[in-house]
């Protein structure tokens, strides 16, 4: 780019001075365009976060003593998405557990699920 042209900012169309390799003509300008640019991916995460909280929270205020047994319809009833959940643990014995950050449940019989609290590991 020659040197007398001048560039202008992706963000306002306001003009840059500063580095030639400058894109933006301040930091405000620089997050609103980065921001606008990650709207839709950062709309899903933070829905798929505020499901993995809400789940997190059922689960934490069903099981006060950190092994509990509790019906589907308990979860379900409060609002509980099996859809989401951080990770699996599969046990020796083929038992698959799904936890929602360090709440897990397992599924038993009948509809029926342990809800458990994983142990830290250090």
């Amino acid at each position: 780019m020659p040197k007398n042209e001048e560039k202008i900012c992706l963000e306002c169309g306001g003009k840059i001075i500063g580095r030639a390799d400058k894109k933006f003509c301040s930091d405000q300008c620089r997050v609103a365009y980065n921001n606008k640019l990650n709207r839709d991916e950062t709309n899903y995460m933070n829905n798929v976060m505020n499901l993995l909280r809400k789940n997190r929270r059922i689960l934490m205020e069903l099981n006060t003593t950190g092994k509990t047994r509790v019906s589907r319809e308990t979860l379900v009833k409060k609002g509980f998405d099996f859809n989401y959940f951080t990770s699996q643990y599969k046990t020796k014995d083929n038992a698959l557990y799904y936890y929602c950050f360090e709440q897990g449940y397992l599924p038993i019989e009948n509809n029926w699920y342990l809800l458990v609290v994983k142990k830290e590991t250090t």
